[in-house]
């Protein structure tokens, strides 16, 4: 492993934005990364575009301009892109049933469910409460098939819980049955195609060698003061949730063994939920093209944009240990995590990644790493270069 106080951070910054990669440079002196690169745009042009450190530390291969990197939950936002695409064409009522568009998913109590509850994670589907290997989540048909089947852990629309993986599947399978396409082919054909992205779900085996090796997160304990300064029942949440029996855990983990995100296999599947892969230069053009024109392109408007960013769920999370606040498949700004502001708009992934829009400051901002980390107060790495972006702007 080599030093990574000594990385060389690769790209360009323009005048006015050194602060960013000062704070991506700081990353890997004093935050622990190993490989990253970030992104920024402003008002559809490109102002910082840097990466450095390695794609695979184990073999000292050096993180180059066109490293993809799996992102995880970061993929939700893309698949969220692509519902408000069909709704905005009129092909998708969000406040419309799912059997509508689902028919088989219009039983068990879930009759009224309706797409935004998806969207939303409002749905009560968090788990797959029937058993799953790895092979049959990855073929799609049983997982959905399941997912159709199965009763709602809670009265749809009542309470929120995030749907780590469920979401994937629930959705892709509206947007497929909408559009006529796999959720992972209407994001390259609607998405990625016109813009030009290094953006997968479902990646082809010729883009393979590309992807870098993710370094799974060191197992730590809570930190014992942490838990202290939080309410008890928060921090029983915490202790518990590594309980395999645990919502929280059926959630991240519906398949047994679980998913290898570093293998072919799962690259090459579609799990709209958690198996997007992409450059930190295609998230961020991808935001940049929800809130104005990138390179005459602009994927969504204004009045999209302002209805699926309005607060859906806010406060206690059934599934995950913090309190979360969710528009319409976006991750809304909290206290813990702000954003840029009150009109940003994203979704971070598991490890670290981060991806969002900013519409009163026109950003499209993206942050991919492989040195995956465990915060339960949030990770510094993007945080930090969220603060040098608010500082340039």
């Amino acid at each position: 492993m080599s030093d990574q106080k000594e990385t060389t951070v690769n790209g360009e910054v323009a005048g006015g934005y050194e602060a960013v990669a000062d704070a991506f440079r700081e990353n890997f002196v004093s935050r622990g990364e190993v490989g990253a690169a970030f992104c920024l745009y402003v008002e559809g042009l490109k102002v910082v575009d840097i990466w450095g450190g390695l794609a695979d530390r184990k073999r000292l291969i050096p993180w180059q301009d066109d490293t993809l990197t799996l992102v995880f939950s970061t993929t939700k936002g893309a698949t969220a892109i692509c519902a408000h695409i069909l709704a905005e064409r009129g092909d998708l009522d969000l406040d419309a049933p799912v059997g509508e568009y689902w028919p088989q998913f219009a039983t068990a109590g879930k009759q009224s469910t309706t797409v935004r509850h998806l969207l939303s994670h409002r749905a009560g589907l968090p788990t797959l409460d029937t058993a799953m290997s790895p092979e049959e989540a990855l073929a799609w048909d049983p997982p959905v098939e399941a997912l159709g089947a199965q009763s709602p852990a809670w009265e749809p629309g009542s309470r929120h819980g995030y749907h780590a993986v469920t979401f994937g599947w629930l959705m892709g399978e509206v947007i497929r049955r909408v559009s006529g396409r796999s959720p992972g082919r209407f994001l390259a054909e609607e998405v990625s195609g016109p813009l030009g992205l290094d953006l997968w779900v479902g990646l082809p085996e010729a883009e393979e060698a590309r992807v870098s090796k993710l370094i799974p997160a060191p197992v730590v304990a809570p930190d014992p003061s942490y838990l202290a300064s939080i309410p008890p029942a928060q921090a029983e949440r915490f202790r518990a949730m590594t309980s395999p029996s645990s919502l929280t855990m059926r959630a991240l983990n519906p398949t047994s063994p679980p998913l290898s995100f570093n293998s072919r296999a799962v690259h090459a599947g579609e799990l709209p939920a958690a198996n997007g892969i992409a450059t930190a230069r295609s998230l961020a053009k991808m935001y940049a093209a929800t809130v104005g024109e990138v390179d005459g392109r602009r994927l969504l408007s204004d009045s999209t944009v302002a209805q699926a960013t309005a607060v859906c769920s806010e406060g206690p999370d059934d599934v995950l240990i913090v309190d979360t606040r969710f528009g319409s498949g976006f991750m809304l700004p909290t206290a813990a995590s702000p954003l840029l502001g009150s009109s940003s708009f994203g979704h971070s992934g598991a490890g670290g990644s981060l991806a969002f829009a900013d519409r009163d400051a026109g950003v499209g901002f993206a942050y991919v790493m492989n040195q995956m980390q465990q915060n339960l107060a949030g990770d510094p790495r993007p945080a930090a270069l969220v603060e040098a972006v608010r500082a340039c702007l």
